[in-house]
């Protein structure tokens, strides 16, 4: 028992940079053509920066000729020191073959050194940029939504959010499939590696400063455990949690869920009424796509509408939410709105330009 203890706390027992791995921060989009001329542009400047350093202190050096140095002699030296090949056994001469050697030899120099010193540095320096990243974002993320569970249902919740416009940043994904993980990287979400059920695991995706946590696990009893979980650390969020079995609402309900998802039972009576009334089934596909065409919004009421009806209104209110309670708009709590409502309607969506 003491050596479960010790195993389920060490993730928040390690510094940032053992992290790296477990967490992961999407990357800018840099390419690799842009990362070469980056790093031809900084080897040219060190070349510049030599060069001027040995012309000023050009008094100070002899060719093999005890002659001083011109310009293009520095130049030279510069790339012959800087490229690590060296100088003295064979030497050009003439201001021909040293030209030849600045503008063709030593391009090919720093062209192999890019390849072979800047794949190495590479693959180095990445751990560090991610170690100070996972620093940067551990000190600043507040607010956010962590979605457990990057399956089908999982995928498409984070469609949604992203469809509502909430920023790819606001979001971390916590899977224990690597291939799940780097689709959610390609969405430029950031991920953590582990079990939703683990609290270090929660804890290092920041769950106890989450707005908003989405259980969307494959199983019914994972669920459970992810919400009391994730309830314990974060008493103030938003849980949102999908289960399989209508049975089991209330074991998530208790569990500290404050919104459950029926998938199982959804799914059914949405293919039971394609089989009479497919009309209805686009509709509901309309409504819960926010890319185009229709879908369910909330927004905070006019001042111009208080004390009117919603059924006057020309959005299409569904129903008002007050004090965190919904009233449909056939309920008598809704006929008149009152200041601090939220109208739940439905809103027309235009897609970007282009698609």
């Amino acid at each position: 028992m003491i050596r479960r203890r010790w195993s389920v706390s060490q993730l928040t027992d390690r510094p940032d940079h053992d992290l790296v791995g477990v967490i992961k921060i999407p990357e800018g989009g840099r390419g690799p053509v842009r990362s070469i001329v980056t790093r031809v542009i900084g080897a040219s400047i060190a070349l510049a920066v030599t060069v001027v350093i040995v012309y000023l202190d050009r008094e100070g050096y002899r060719d093999v000729d005890e002659n001083g140095l011109t310009l293009l002699d520095s130049i030279y030296y510069a790339t012959v020191s800087l490229s690590t090949t060296g100088y003295g056994d064979i030497t050009p001469i003439s201001p021909t073959a040293r030209l030849t050697n600045i503008l063709v030899i030593t391009p090919l120099r720093v062209l192999f050194l890019i390849v072979l010193v800047g794949t190495t540095l590479e693959v180095l320096t990445e751990r560090s940029r991610q170690a100070f990243k996972i620093q940067k974002w551990r000190a600043n993320v507040r607010d956010h939504v962590v979605v457990i569970g990057y399956g089908t249902k999982g995928r498409s919740s984070v469609s949604a959010l992203l469809g509502d416009g909430v920023d790819p940043g606001n979001i971390v994904v916590v899977d224990t499939d690597h291939e799940s993980l780097e689709a959610a990287t390609q969405q430029k979400l950031v991920t953590v590696h582990g079990s939703g059920t683990r609290s270090d695991v929660l804890r290092i995706a920041g769950v106890p400063q989450a707005k908003a946590v989405v259980v969307a696990t494959n199983r019914d009893d994972t669920a459970v455990l992810v919400t009391l979980t994730a309830r314990e650390l974060a008493p103030t969020a938003q849980i949102v949690a999908s289960v399989r079995e209508a049975e089991n609402v209330h074991l998530l309900r208790q569990s500290g869920a404050d919104s459950v998802v029926v998938s199982s039972e959804t799914a059914g009576r949405l293919l039971g009424m394609a089989t009479t009334t497919p009309s209805i089934v686009e509709m509901f596909e309309d409504l819960l796509t926010p890319d185009a065409g229709l879908a369910i919004a909330e927004r905070d009421v006019e001042p111009n509408e208080i004390g009117g009806s919603p059924r006057h209104i020309s959005d299409i209110v569904l129903g008002v939410v007050r004090g965190g309670q919904l009233y449909r708009v056939d309920a008598a709590e809704a006929d008149a709105i009152e200041a601090g409502d939220r109208l739940l309607y439905v809103k027309k969506v235009t897609p970007p330009e282009g698609e």
